[in-house]
């Protein structure tokens, strides 16, 4: 059985399909169909719900943290232990919440399909602000898509309802709710079972790793942002999976003098504090990577296991000489990222082993990191090529080089030949166009919608050069770069 909090309801649930959306759940077994389906893939935001989940600060102070989520890649059985709010919600005592009073003011719905998202995406991003911000409510929204409006009467009533928020009826019963949450905590194993088909929600490691030794067919589900896409775009059914979502292990980032360990269930999200401290430019990139619904559920854990070959993150840990840490029952083993990666979606992976954790090198000012990303837009979109160079120079000369891209080949890869006419050459023009030439010998990429061949690897090349001339002029510096 699996436990949750729908708005202030407490929700019960065992036998349902574990391949259920929280999308579908709420229209077709709740009767809430505010939330709407435009995309099934977590691009329009149009199914967007907030989820709250208890959260204990440094200081010992609890409160609710609310997140949005894209409901439509949202697995039931994820909402063990936590609270979800739909736009049915926010009504309260018959009056419209500040967030929905800013859109009618606002002038924010035209055909009114895609606002119940906009909305859920407002309310996230009042709860997280303590005042407006341009930034701040572009990113909120950047993953709701309107065809419309135009946006400005939502950017504007996202400025309203962020400036001079006042309580609200979710303020009003925090304390109820932390009480509610707390007494559905989970603390064992939970489970839902429609009889063909099961999902299991383990607590700790160990569990994890006994679960997946007795069922080596199931599928690890983590954010469910890649995961979910097998239901909701291709209609396969997943007979066994197993949430990892509630193991606290593996949602823990611990910092060492030398380096970070990052649990491989921890979200986008709540890496990006820890890597934009150590590496701006990582930083830059996770502002870009998706939207901030897919953040907020994706896992660092996940875009590395599913081993696409256009996955944003890869590129930059193999760069920086990340290692991943593989449990297997008792069993550990540490292995660095890049030979983790086999062959298109072929992996260095052992049945029942997963990634428990990642292991990233803390930064050092000897090395000069930087990383690019080239897309079709900026926001909300998938890399036709990612790079990541990582270099350090001893008296101008290239003393090491790790250079690694991401849509350049079936996986992320290295670039060896270009690496070595970098090492042990000064760091000049002419050295950097030898190892630009040498790229051609790296990858022989293909053409797809995203970009022919020979734009990957003139842009490639020219990332490289890109990256040397901002090294020599600071000033210039545009870091994580995209190209229309």
């Amino acid at each position: 059985m699996i436990q949750f909090l729908l708005n202030q309801e407490l929700r019960s649930e065992h036998a349902l399909d574990p391949n259920l959306t929280v999308l579908n759940y709420l229209r077709d077994h709740v009767g809430k169909p505010g939330t709407k389906e435009g995309c099934a893939s977590g691009d329009c935001g149009a199914c967007t719900v907030v989820v709250g989940e208890l959260q204990t600060d440094d200081d010992g102070r609890e409160h609710i943290r609310y997140r949005s989520l894209n409901s439509c890649l949202t697995f039931v059985s994820s909402l063990h232990g936590k609270q979800l709010i739909s736009v049915e919600d926010l009504k309260h005592k018959g009056e419209l919440h500040s967030v929905q009073k800013a859109m009618v003011e606002c002038h924010g719905s035209q055909c009114g399909f895609c606002t119940p998202g906009f909305v859920m995406s407002l309310f996230a991003l009042q709860k997280n602000s303590d005042a407006p911000d341009h930034a701040k409510a572009h990113e909120a929204l950047a993953g709701n898509l309107c065809r419309c409006t135009g946006y400005r009467p939502i950017l504007e009533a996202a400025e309203q309802s962020c400036c001079g928020k006042q309580p609200d009826q979710f303020d009003a019963r925090e304390a109820e709710t932390i009480a509610r949450l707390k007494a559905i905590a989970p603390t064992d194993i939970g489970e839902l079972n429609s009889g063909d088909k099961r999902c299991l929600v383990p607590l700790t490691v160990a569990d994890l790793a006994d679960l997946y030794d007795a069922y080596p067919q199931a599928r690890l589900l983590a954010g469910g942002t890649d995961l979910a896409l097998e239901v909701t775009q291709f209609h396969r059914t997943l007979p066994v999976m197993i949430y990892v979502g509630n193991v606290a292990e593996m949602k823990r980032i611990d910092r060492f003098d030398d380096r970070l360990e990052i649990g491989a269930a921890t979200s986008l999200s709540d890496c990006y504090e820890a890597l934009n401290a150590e590496y701006p430019d990582f930083g830059e990139l996770l502002h870009r990577f998706a939207s901030l619904q897919i953040r907020n559920q994706g896992t660092l854990g996940g875009n590395i296991g599913n081993a696409s070959p256009i996955g944003d993150s890869p590129p930059l840990l193999i760069a920086l000489g990340a290692q991943i840490v593989l449990c297997k029952g008792e069993t550990r083993r540490t292995l660095a990222l890049e030979d983790y990666f086999i062959d298109y979606r072929v992996t260095a992976r052992q049945e029942s082993e997963f990634i428990e954790k990642i292991i990233v090198p803390r930064a050092c000012v000897e090395k000069l990191f930087r990383a690019y990303k080239v897309s079709k837009r900026l926001d909300d979109d998938i890399s036709a090529v990612c790079a990541a160079f990582n270099i350090r120079l001893e008296n101008g000369v290239v003393a090491e080089a790790r250079v690694a891209f991401g849509g350049m080949a079936a996986i992320p890869k290295r670039a060896a030949a270009c690496e070595a006419m970098l090492l042990g050459a000064p760091f000049n023009n002419a050295t950097v166009e030898r190892a630009c030439a040498a790229l051609g010998e790296d990858f022989t990429p293909l053409s797809d919608f995203r970009a022919s061949k020979e734009y990957r690897l003139l842009s490639a090349q020219n990332l490289l050069r890109k990256y040397f001339i901002e090294l020599q002029t600071p000033h210039i510096e545009t870091r994580v770069t995209a190209y229309v």
